[in-house]
């Protein structure tokens, strides 16, 4: 080992500066697109020629209304926001005392004493808030640089593909630059914070740090579901009415449901997919660093000081992510930007396989200069009357997990992309399923979704065997930060489709004309590709990040594998109770969306049936209505799926013991992954079998009738289908199984102290 601990003190704080620089370079670069004012034209003018015919007017015009439009989407989401983050707030102060209450009366074991619970309850509760505070931040800006490009990119698609896509994915990478570097500064700050209090005591300053990642992935869930109920509420309702049962185009400005639909792209699409991967990011570092502290590098180190050079690699493969993704970024945007149609997908899809390709050398020169040649980690023990085993870990072991995750990501990340671009076979048969009707459309996307997960789960498979073989439950954790190391660069690809997605409403809503909507909605076209590979991403590393932590747990929890086998009637009975999980969260949520949907479907036929003028573009609809089901039953709706995912561990951990938690745990996992992955892909793949239909771009898109046609009908209900699948159930469940495990994490310490860890349950009724 080379490095003196003083090169992590500075190396991760400077390359976080570097990647918020880098952010703010990028955010000015856009700003350079004016959108010029005007007069407020809604209020003065009226007629369909304004409404729907960009070229009855002038340009200054258009570009106002393109403003407009935009202001009322920012100021509908950023409403939203602030309401959510309300509820949100009153659940972190209930959250913080009871992390506080039940870390606190721990019964001290061993050499820990009354004064080290005390201290692990409140620098955890500490750590909870600041990582809560966090994510919320990050949602936050990623809606406000959203929003504020989305006009933007719809301004630049005038002058051509080029321009809008250099937009459109600069502001994604905004958001990507901003997230990853402020979510690991605040953690790398806390931890320094947190070593003035704790010393060398390495495991109690990271069982406290742990906190961070629970408070990142609680505003996620919420983010994520509340979000996610809003957008599709919005979007099932706009397209059924509209697009079915009117035969008018897709975000057409005569559609009351339109400015709530684009609104939601940015508080779901963009603010919950933002809290869900900074929460990915967290755990994984936590579970890693939790993993490690129990080992010779930390608390056991032969010097007998922490190792925190070696202790740091989680945070040095994160920090050296975001220089190698900056690298990444300007090949899209200054180097080979794609130009023409047919290039974007090729482009983005470009950003994950150079950025994967950059970072393999530099974790491999991260590990060889950080790492001591050997070390030894602790395990749960094959050893009867011993809690642990210890495993020989060389550094050159950890390279290998990291490049496993790395890797397996892009592979995943691939996969998704064959299964949901239109470019390729599978979404082209869903497509040609239409010809016969909504029925077959759906019965061929739901065998898509299911063949879908077979090489995801595989490659995640694989990821787990490698990485636990070669150092135990710290080589999957370092898999998830390997499949996390490009995390910026995922996330800039994954926020440009909705980005893109809000330009072409704000086209179609501004009249900019024909010829502007059909290449926005190619932008669009690949970013949904591109929302699906980024879903990937989440789903896989939701996987790796929650075993870690699950073996965490174990070790937190002391139990060994002994009493933990399967054929134990508490873990089996878990197991069955956990892999049921998924399918009940997935049904609250996707009832809560059909619920909201249902509410605003009847307000959006109400206001065709009784404002005399909306379907001639004479009058103009009531969007606020709309606006306000979409906020009221986002609401309502997340608390009860919340509610599951964050009770269950603390009931099933204090009542029945912790061995019947840890099947909870593996149970969800199992079950969530497959499920997750399949809802994503089949709701990915009917939304571009639609686009695919609508762009009429080869002879056999031609053949099935392009917009209007039986086959497109058939195609938007599948669509609508897919809508709460990909962007509210699917999504969400990954959220599920981490924050499940990572909570499960925080309070092991007591539910270890329910009736020394077999349950309040079992010990009333003598079991």
């Amino acid at each position: 080992m080379t490095l003196t601990e003083t090169f992590p003190a500075v190396f991760i704080p400077v390359s976080c500066l570097f990647g918020l620089v880098f952010a703010v370079y990028l955010w000015k670069v856009v700003s350079k697109v004016q959108l010029v004012g005007g007069q407020n034209v809604v209020r003065s003018q009226n007629g369909r020629e304004y409404l729907l015919e960009e070229e009855q007017r002038g340009e200054e015009e258009v570009v106002a209304k393109a403003a407009e439009i935009q202001a009322a989407i920012s100021e509908g989401a950023r409403a939203f926001l602030t309401t959510e983050y309300k509820y949100m707030g009153i659940f972190g102060v209930i959250m913080s005392v009871l992390i506080f209450s039940l870390l606190s009366i721990v019964k001290p074991e061993g050499d820990r004493t009354k004064e080290d619970e005390l201290r692990n309850g409140i620098f955890s509760t500490a750590a909870f808030i600041i990582g809560a505070s966090t994510s919320i931040c990050a949602g936050y800006l990623g809606m406000a640089i959203a929003t504020y490009a989305n006009a933007r990119t719809a301004v630049e698609a005038r002058k051509g593909i080029a321009p809008a896509f250099a937009v459109a994915f600069r502001s994604g990478a905004v958001m990507g630059f901003l997230l990853a570097s402020l979510g690991l500064l605040n953690l790398f700050l806390t931890i320094i914070i947190f070593r003035k209090f704790f010393g060398d005591d390495v495991k109690g300053l990271f069982e406290a740090i742990t906190g961070y990642g629970l408070g990142g992935s609680s505003i996620a869930l919420f983010g994520r579901v509340g979000g996610g109920i809003y957008t599709k509420a919005a979007d099932v309702g706009a397209d059924l009415v509209g697009k079915v049962e009117k035969d008018i185009p897709e975000d057409d400005p005569r559609n009351p449901a339109v400015i709530a639909d684009n609104v939601g792209d940015n508080v779901g699409d963009i603010a919950g997919m933002g809290s869900d991967l900074f929460g990915s990011f967290a755990e994984s570092t936590c579970a890693a660093l939790v993993i490690s502290a129990v080992s010779s590098l930390g608390m056991d180190s032969p010097t007998g000081t922490p190792d925190f050079v070696a202790l740091s690699f989680p945070l040095l493969i994160s920090a050296a992510g975001i220089l190698v993704c900056i690298a990444t970024t300007f090949i899209a945007t200054d180097i080979q930007p794609a130009k023409q149609v047919s290039e974007v997908e090729h482009t983005l899809k470009m950003q994950l396989i150079i950025s994967t390709a950059l970072m393999t050398p530099v974790a491999y020169a991260l590990a060889a200069s950080s790492l001591p040649e050997t070390f030894t980690l602790s395990v749960p023990s094959r050893t009867p009357g011993q809690t642990f085993d210890t495993k020989e870990v060389k550094w050159w072991y950890l390279f290998v997990t990291v490049a496993t995750g790395l890797w397996g990501g892009l592979l995943i990340g691939l996969q998704t992309e064959y299964f949901t671009s239109n470019r390729y076979k599978p979404v082209q048969d869903v497509a040609d399923a239409c010809r016969t009707g909504p029925a077959t459309d759906i019965i061929f996307g739901l065998a898509l979704g299911y063949k879908s997960a077979i090489i995801p789960t595989i490659v995640i498979a694989v990821s787990i065997y490698i990485g636990n073989s070669l150092a135990g439950m710290y080589g999957i954790a370092t898999a998830a930060l390997g499949m996390l190391g490009t995390l910026a660069t995922g996330l800039a690809i994954d926020a440009y489709g909705p980005i893109s997605d809000n330009a072409g409403g704000i086209a179609e809503m501004a009249g900019m004309g024909e010829d502007i909507r059909e290449r926005t909605d190619a932008l669009d076209a690949a970013g949904n590709t591109t929302a699906a590979i980024g879903k990937g991403f989440a789903i896989g590393s939701a996987a790796l990040v929650s075993l870690a932590l699950f073996g965490a747990y174990v070790t937190r929890a002391k139990i060994d594998l002994l009493n933990s086998s399967i054929l134990d009637p508490k873990v089996f009975a878990g197991l069955l109770v956990g892999a049921m999980l998924p399918y009940w969260f997935s049904a609250m949520t996707m009832k809560s969306v059909g619920k909201a949907a249902l509410a605003m479907v009847e307000e959006v036929r109400r206001q065709f049936n009784t404002i005399a003028g909306l379907m001639e573009g004479t009058a103009r609809p009531d969007y606020k209505a709309c606006v306000a089901i979409s906020t009221s039953s986002s609401l309502s709706e997340m608390i009860p799926p919340g509610a599951l995912v964050m009770l269950t561990p603390v009931v099933v951990g204090s009542l029945f013991g912790t061995k019947a938690l840890a099947g909870v745990l593996a149970g969800s996992l199992v079950s969530g992954v497959q499920l997750a992955v399949s809802m994503s892909n089949t709701g990915g793949a009917w939304d571009n079998a639609k686009k695919y239909i609508e762009a009429g771009a080869t002879e056999h898109a031609r053949d099935l009738g392009g917009k209007g046609s039986d086959c497109h009908k058939a195609a938007v209900i599948g669509d609508t289908v897919g809508d709460p699948l990909k962007d509210t159930s699917g999504p969400s469940l990954n959220i599920l199984v981490k924050l499940m495990a990572v909570e499960s994490l925080v309070f092991a310490p007591f539910f270890a102290n329910c009736a020394g860890g077999e349950g309040l349950f079992f010990q009333f009724f003598g079991l």
